[in-house]
């Protein structure tokens, strides 16, 4: 099954696959950055083994829409809190960067 199909498995109710593919392609962005940190050109493809890593940033993402800078907000019992550029650090710490030498 593609990426994308397994997104929409995860985000049943989003019809906008546009809006899905760039999310996903947003989270590939952020793994490929911390995986290679030292070269200008990356491989275009994703490993297998961070489709899964893809996946829980892409639904992240997605459930961040409309409220991606919010740093406090409650309602109805619920509190939510961001703020740091590095919200994804938690997820992104599963990546391990690759370098090369020169």
């Amino acid at each position: 099954m593609d990426v994308l199909k397994r997104l929409k498995l995860r985000i049943p109710d989003e019809s906008n696959d546009e809006l899905l593919f760039d999310i996903l392609e947003s989270a590939k962005n952020l793994i490929m950055l911390k995986r290679f940190p030292f070269i200008d050109e990356t491989p275009l493809e994703l490993e297998n083994k961070y489709i899964e890593l893809q996946l829980q940033i892409a639904v992240r993402m997605y459930n961040k829409i409309g409220a991606e800078g919010e740093t406090a907000h409650t309602e109805s019992g619920v509190s939510r809190s961001y703020g740091s550029s590095a919200e994804y650090e938690d997820l992104l710490a599963r990546v391990i960067p690759k370098g090369a030498v020169l």
